[in-house]
């Protein structure tokens, strides 16, 4: 290795080379030291204070004293543990999870692939989160301190932060974000920790921010948001499509265990960074052969959930595990389905399947449809919705077509096929013309 200090140095969290060659950063708190760990394409690791790339530049470690890695807001292996297998360290995990977090069965073992997950997150163009869901004294907090702080470089944050080192540090570190209150003070609609959480699930989708140069000229810059997020929240959001990137827990309605200890100890920080170390020795192992296997994929759920539980799927051997996993998120598309049946949008549907099974020379007057949702929903509304609000709801939320016909406004025969596709997606079917 060469020793010429004249090398441009680039300080450097991690880093994947096309060879195969992967650098991370350890940080050691008993002796405020960083180095690097590198694995290369032959199998070889080692720690190294710097490294030399062949484009004459020289990575080096951050230094120690950077406040995000002092303060343990961002969590580092401090070595390259020993590897014994993967199954052992899924083991490891969930005996960790199970000291101190009180988890139900099959979440436990949920969260316990996640965390190898976030250590091999990279592999995968698509990824889901995990959430705790309760209300306060339920345990969120505690399983986001016990979970997250076995996760990949995990950056603890809580919604009342401050945004904007937020979208920094998850450009630097490309970890994992471990958020408590997730619905605290902020709006669906508005929040940048909401954008964060749409765009960071899907790789190659990263968020502009505006942001101004030393020479005060708009330089609007691109931020990485995507990775493994865990987060905790009182309710839920309002947004149908980020609901479905979460596998939930419930904390509320079990008590705990009484093993459970009351006050975290000392000792779980100990234990957390031992298998940090093992789990970068298992990322070390297992980077270049993980990776979306379809074969995994669960029949009979939308695509979607298929997309943000395909991950996760990948990595889990146990068929067993795999088949109760699918269960679980067969029950949950049918709890969506369930609200999706008694929205507006179903009502709708079911008046648009009255009116095409009562119309003699098969016209579909939105005239007929209006009256066909307010005989459906009056009993809910307590007021009679018009034609021209029944024309808007069809072409502004469903995206059906209206256009004017003999001096009325119809939906055209073309517009059947979407027609069923819809009702298929809100459970509504066409014989009874009413939400399953």
């Amino acid at each position: 290795m060469s020793t010429n200090t004249k090398k441009p140095t680039i300080p450097t969290v991690s880093r994947l080379s096309p060879d195969g060659t992967i650098v991370e950063l350890l940080y050691n708190g008993e002796e405020r030291t960083t180095a690097l760990a590198v694995s290369r394409s032959d199998g070889s690791v080692s720690v190294e204070p710097f490294l030399d790339l062949a484009s004459d530049e020289r990575l080096v470690p951050y230094s120690p004293t950077n406040n995000l890695i002092s303060t343990g807001c961002v969590l580092l292996p401090s070595a390259i543990g020993a590897f014994a297998g993967k199954q052992a360290l899924v083991d490891e995990v969930r005996a960790f999870i199970h000291r101190y977090v009180d988890l139900s069965p099959l979440f436990e073992e949920i969260a316990a692939h996640y965390v190898l997950l976030t250590w091999v997150y990279d592999a995968f163009n698509e990824l889901g989160y995990l959430r705790f869901r309760g209300d306060y004294g339920t345990g969120k907090t505690r399983a986001l301190l016990a979970v997250g702080s076995l996760c990949y470089k995990p950056f603890f944050a809580s919604g009342a932060s401050t945004v904007s080192p937020i979208f920094h540090v998850l450009e630097v570190f490309r970890g994992t974000l471990v958020l408590d209150e997730a619905d605290l003070r902020f709006s669906d609609a508005t929040a940048d920790l909401t954008k964060i959480l749409n765009n960071g699930n899907v790789a190659g989708l990263p968020l502009l921010r505006t942001m101004s140069n030393r020479h005060r000229e708009l330089n609007p810059q691109a931020f990485r948001v995507y990775g493994p997020k865990l987060v905790a929240m009182r309710q839920s959001f309002s947004d149908a499509a980020l609901e479905s990137r979460f596998l939930t827990e419930e904390t509320s309605g079990r008590s705990l265990r009484s093993d459970i200890p009351i006050q975290l100890p000392d000792s779980l920080k100990v234990e957390a960074e031992l298998l940090r170390n093992k789990l970068l020795a298992w990322r070390f192992h297992a980077r270049s052969t993980v990776g979306p296997d379809a074969s995994r994929l669960v029949d009979g759920i939308e695509p979607r959930f298929n997309q943000s539980a395909l991950a996760l799927l990948s990595l889990v051997d146990d068929e067993d595990l795999r088949r109760r996993i699918g269960a679980e998120l067969v029950l949950e598309e049918a709890r969506v389905l369930q609200e999706r049946a008694s929205s507006n949008e179903a009502t709708m549907l079911g008046a648009l399947y009255e009116a095409i099974s009562t119309s003699p020379d098969g016209r579909i007057s939105v005239s007929d449809i209006a009256n066909a949702f307010n005989r459906k929903a009056d009993g809910g509304r307590g007021a009679r919705v018009t034609n021209k609000w029944v024309g808007g709801f069809l072409r502004n939320r469903l995206r059906v077509a209206t256009v004017k016909s003999h001096g009325v406004y119809v939906v055209p025969a073309t517009e059947r096929p979407k027609i069923d596709a819809l009702a298929k997606r809100f459970g509504v079917t066409a014989a009874a013309s009413d939400p399953v």
